[in-house]
């Protein structure tokens, strides 16, 4: 007589509590993100802003998800998801999301790094906007893989 549960091949792999986060694929990438944008918003703050809708962009896109991300990190951790399947899905949605957002602030922070290559203070500004832009790229490579990884578990 065949069984009646799901057979093995079809089970999906539990999501991960405490600690095994930071084990598993793509829910590793999560302290990454955090730590990537928050270093993109530490440096946007640190320049002498001359674009202020340009790096406002920025600083609201790297402050935003580097909290909301926090707080998923945090729920993964104290296993508020009792291995719901919803939680998969608003992974998904969030990050991939959150990818695109973050491009269009990556690309934006480009911009202002090309506009700030000859500006008073130059040097300084320049720098810090080019490891903005660095880290703002990274972040969102983060984020792109986080999001796709998650259908190939």
């Amino acid at each position: 007589m065949a069984s009646v549960g799901p057979s093995a091949a079809s089970t999906q792999p539990a999501l991960p509590s405490g600690p095994a986060v930071f084990k598993t694929i793509p829910y590793a990438f999560i302290l990454p993100e955090i730590v990537c944008g928050t270093w993109v918003w530490i440096l946007v703050a640190a320049t002498s802003v001359s674009l202020p809708l340009l790096q406002g962009w920025v600083m609201y896109v790297s402050l935003t998800s580097c909290l909301i991300s926090l707080l998923l990190l945090l729920s993964y951790l104290l296993g508020f998801h009792k291995n719901s399947e919803n939680w998969k899905v608003l992974d998904s949605l969030y990050h991939g999301a959150t990818a695109i957002l973050y491009m269009s602030a990556a690309v934006l922070q480009a911009n202002a790094t090309i506009q700030s290559e000859f500006s008073t203070n130059a040097p300084l500004n320049y720098q810090l906007n080019c490891a903005a832009s660095f880290f703002a790229f990274l972040t969102t490579f983060l984020y792109i893989l986080h999001a796709f990884s998650i259908y190939y578990q």
